[in-house]
């Protein structure tokens, strides 16, 4: 099993270069066929969240950089995180 990471966004305000650019993005994340996958927007729309795992930081890296809003320069602001999933509340022993 890999590790698991979150890949957290939000979007820029331009709505009609976003809707053009969604079904590309979907495609693209179902394409990668990722272990662990799970993602969608934030209710708003103003951007999302999208967890995953692989194997390293720089391989997620790689994925999220050839997502096609990232290609498209649509994100505002973007951030990885390798997750430590709480499981069984044994994240600080």
């Amino acid at each position: 099993m890999g590790k698991r990471f979150a890949f957290f966004y939000f979007m820029k305000k331009e709505p009609e270069k976003i809707r053009a650019t969604v079904s590309l993005h979907i495609e693209y994340w179902k394409s990668c066929s990722l272990q662990g996958y799970e993602g969608g927007p934030f209710a708003d729309k103003t951007g999302g969240l999208i967890t995953f795992e692989t194997e390293s930081i720089d391989k997620a890296t790689s994925i999220i950089m050839n997502d096609p809003f990232v290609l498209q320069g649509l994100l505002e602001n973007k951030w990885i995180k390798e997750w430590a999933v709480d499981n069984h509340n044994k994240i600080f022993t």
